[in-house]
């Protein structure tokens, strides 16, 4: 496994930063893993937190589970159902295209580091959830439970091309986990 250093452009120093360059761009023929866009890499593992471990996508959905815990401090009861499902809906809209790159620089399929479908199914499950410990617990048990166990048609929904089949296997997880949650918390089974 190589690794790219990253090359500071000093003005006196630009020839040495196009060697290094030019170096990277030769040495990376076919099957060789590349460096995906920082954009995209920053977005597909949630800022870094695809590179915990173990479990990252345990810790992706943890970290949105913390962090809308967080903003719902925020903002009104009654904006919350909307905001999550606007949150989720964008996580969507950027991931796909991040999960893409990062998955083609790195020739994987799915990588494990690649966590922006937790944090956009993890959303999508907490969509109208109270705000209380037990909720949310709940939901980060359903959502990872629904993830991992893949029942159809999420397993199938993973066969989908690059980004889409990375990030919509865990829309449709969230879907799943959400149906759930709006369950216990009809019959009772949760608190408000």
């Amino acid at each position: 496994m190589r690794s790219i250093r990253l090359v500071l452009s000093i003005p006196d120093r630009r020839i040495k930063v196009r060697m290094a360059s030019e170096e990277i761009a030769s040495e990376s023929g076919p099957g060789v893993p590349t460096a995906a866009p920082f954009w995209s890499t920053l977005i597909a593992t949630f800022f870094g937190v695809g590179r915990l471990r173990p479990g990252p996508g345990s810790w992706g959905s943890a970290a949105t589970v913390l962090l809308w815990w967080l903003l719902s401090h925020w903002i009104p009861p009654n904006w919350q159902p909307a905001t999550a499902g606007a949150l989720a809906a964008m996580m969507v809209v950027v991931g796909i295209p991040a999960a893409t790159r990062v998955s083609r620089a790195s020739r994987l399929k799915d990588p494990q580091f690649v966590v922006i479908d937790e944090v956009a199914g993890q959303l999508i499950t907490l969509i109208a959830v109270p705000m209380t410990w037990k909720s949310l617990l709940a939901g980060f048990i359903l959502f990872r439970g629904f993830d991992i166990v893949k029942p159809p048609p999420v397993r199938q929904l993973e066969q989908l091309p690059e980004g889409t089949g990375i990030v919509i296997d865990d829309v449709a997880a969230g879907l799943y986990a959400l149906a759930v949650m709006q369950a216990l918390l009809h019959f009772g089974l949760l608190p408000r």
